[in-house]
């Protein structure tokens, strides 16, 4: 990570939501996503990344809206960098939340975004103030009083979709490699376990996945440990348990893959998140 780098996180207690504040220059971070809804701004310069096989360009100005799984990457493509704030809104607070602000919501329905790069002033004055009012742990009904601000403003950039709406353009072995991976993931599982699963040899399997996914299935399982060890490292679980439970060879390998899809170290995660030492 280049020296003019930084992240300033913080997790709600409330809620479980994380404010990050954010500054890369160059390559931000890998492909990878989020067990969260992701909402928020560019503050300063471009910040370029790739999600569902486009690229996008956020500027001052525009604010970002993805799904929980939405792979997406990151990076500065000009000398200044980009400074950018975010709000992970926890998928279960979220919809509850909306569910309670609409009566009517469709019942085998989940919250969707819109669009994936949307230009909103007053959106981005509802992530502001929420962000403000919960990294700096306001009073409770201040928090929930900019919390519904922005729900409100957040409805319409969201829509309601089929909680299990599979895609028919998706390849049936990329469905059945993906279906395998969720179920393994905590196992060493091989590319030829998983084709004799899918029914197909192994570069066709590769083939199928890469170009439904956009990730080869060896990174897709990568990003599911990572996406569960970020769950256990909030709630204070230490990072060498984590490691060692998740099928990583130590802390230093789950470290590697961490830094590279998060920018931060397991133990720093835990450490913003819990407030607990940045040790173990």
């Amino acid at each position: 990570m280049s020296a003019g780098n930084w992240i300033d996180l913080k997790q709600d207690a409330d809620t479980g939501i994380e404010t990050i504040r954010a500054h890369f220059d160059g390559h931000a971070y890998d492909p990878h996503w989020h067990d969260s809804y992701l909402v928020g701004f560019t503050e300063q310069g471009v910040q370029r990344f790739h999600c569902g096989r486009q690229r996008y360009d956020c500027v001052p100005g525009k604010v970002i809206l993805l799904e929980p799984g939405d792979i997406h990457d990151g990076e500065a493509p000009s000398a200044e960098g980009f400074t950018y704030s975010m709000l992970y809104l926890d998928p279960h607070w979220l919809e509850s939340e909306l569910r309670s602000l609409f009566a009517d919501a469709p019942q085998q329905c989940v919250p969707a975004m819109s669009m994936t790069v949307a230009q909103s002033p007053e959106l981005i004055f509802a992530i502001v103030s929420t962000f403000q009012t919960l990294h700096q742990q306001e009073l409770r009904i201040v928090r929930q009083t900019a919390l519904d601000y922005l729900l409100n403003q957040l409805t319409s950039q969201m829509h309601w979709r089929q909680r299990t709406q599979a895609d028919p353009r998706m390849p049936r072995v990329a469905t059945l490699t993906r279906e395998y991976l969720h179920a393994n993931m905590h196992n060493d599982v091989s590319l030829v376990d998983i084709a004799k699963a899918a029914g197909v040899d192994r570069f066709r399997l590769n083939r199928a996945f890469k170009a439904a996914f956009g990730l080869a299935p060896h990174a897709y399982l990568v990003q599911l440990r990572l996406a569960l060890a970020r769950r256990r490292l909030a709630t204070g679980e230490a990072p060498a348990l984590v490691a060692a439970s998740l099928g990583f060879a130590d802390q230093s390998h789950l470290g590697r893959w961490f830094k590279r899809a998060y920018g931060l170290t397991p133990a720093g995660y835990r450490q913003r998140c819990t407030s607990l030492p940045d040790r173990n």
